[in-house]
């Protein structure tokens, strides 16, 4: 701005002398008197704006508080602070407090109003500032989701494997060999036969569980209206999982996919569901359109929540299958990925094709099973084929 006034008072000066017209000079004179007087102008003002606590994390329809503090950098001056509608939100201010509720799951930005007076009252300035995020979570079912049964790793759990070792649920009885443990000598048989026997029973292991998302674009109508499904599936699953004291990791596949390995624990949990919103710095990115190695351990346990509407991702199913892991895909589309109404023979031809595609996915190892809208992801999940006493294949 300095520079500007100077311009133009050099400006008029210079006309005024070589065209000697000296009534410029009294236009001059007022700009020349604001240069002289800029060392005792009064700065510009600057203000910042935050809340406390920066972050918030919350579930769907829980309330959550912040306290929204803008402050002038300098000199004090007048502000107002008016809190902005936020899209999907409910909002109640009282002074400089927020009361913020989502009925959905998702990444809420929190932004505000603040105007400004200026020191000498005669402008006002207005700017809009985000001073915090909130991140709502998804609600998950309470029933506990079964696991596809299947060979377990060797790592003691709560899962009930048909294996002999240590455990709580009766197998067999068998005579006394050197080196078995004296507390699993069952004293009433030995003393009916006249020689040591041992109860044999069955063992319980634990699983480790990755859930797959497919977040490639999808198509409008019916497959769009699919996220939703597929991200509470998903939170039901790794709940379950970390309840039954399993090891439960995510993987998205799509644009840009990123993936958070398998862990036990409480915090695990909201590592997955900051991995699903996408926010925080816990969870890894890859490229490609296949799942990282590094996020499946061996013999984990695959489930894909997809419409089997993008091949890419099919094809990830199947090289996941080749490595010798377990692997089922929730299919989460409910109807024609049409906006346009089809005909009954084309509804029909469609249907069809999908059922085919089951069967050709199940013929490669990769069992399908859908989540109707009539029933719950847990009795879904219980149509699933018992492959317990069948070999991974593996390359």
């Amino acid at each position: 701005m300095a520079l500007v006034i100077a311009t133009c008072a050099a400006a008029a000066l210079a006309i005024a002398v070589v065209g000697s017209r000296w009534q410029l000079v009294a236009f001059a004179a007022p700009l020349l008197g604001v240069l002289t007087s800029v060392m005792w102008q009064i700065p510009s003002q600057r203000v910042r704006g935050f809340a406390e606590p920066r972050t918030v994390r919350c579930f769907e329809n829980e309330e959550v508080e912040l306290a929204v503090v803008v402050e002038p950098v300098g000199a004090p001056t007048a502000l107002t602070v008016t809190p902005l509608p936020i899209g999907g939100m409910t909002a109640d201010s009282t002074q400089k407090t927020l009361r913020l509720s989502a009925e959905r799951w998702g990444r809420y930005l929190v932004p505000v109003r603040v105007e400004a007076m200026a020191p000498n009252g005669l402008l006002v300035g207005s700017a809009t500032l985000t001073v915090g995020e909130v991140h709502v979570y998804p609600l998950a079912a309470p029933q506990a989701t079964p696991i596809p049964r299947t060979e377990l790793p060797d790592r003691i759990g709560t899962h009930l494997t048909r294996r002999i070792g240590p455990g709580v649920e009766y197998a067999d009885i068998r005579e006394y060999v050197p080196g078995d443990q004296l507390r699993t000598v069952n004293w009433p048989v030995s003393a009916r036969r006249g020689r040591l026997h041992v109860t044999e029973r069955m063992t319980d292991r634990a699983a480790d569980v990755v859930v797959l998302i497919d977040t490639y674009p999808q198509a409008p109508g019916p497959a769009t209206d699919a996220v939703e499904r597929s991200v509470r599936g998903a939170t039901q699953i790794v709940q379950s999982a970390l309840q039954r004291g399993d090891r439960a990791g995510i993987v998205g596949l799509g644009r840009s996919p990123r993936w958070l390995g398998p862990d036990i624990g409480r915090r695990q949990f909201y590592r997955v569901l900051d991995t699903v919103l996408c926010v925080g710095d816990e969870f890894a990115t890859t490229t490609g359109t296949l799942a990282p190695r590094a996020a499946l351990p061996a013999g984990a346990i695959v489930i894909a929540f997809t419409t089997l509407l993008d091949t890419e991702f099919a094809l990830s199913l199947i090289d996941l299958r080749r490595r010798g892991h377990t692997v089922v895909a929730v299919d989460i589309l409910r109807g024609a990925p049409f906006q346009d109404e089809l005909a009954p023979a084309i509804r029909r031809m469609w249907r069809l094709e999908r059922k085919a595609m089951y069967r050709d996915m199940g013929t490669i190892g990769v069992d399908v099973v859908a989540w109707h809208e009539d029933i719950t992801l847990e009795m879904a999940m219980r149509l699933i084929p018992d492959h317990s006493g069948r070999r991974r294949s593996r390359r």
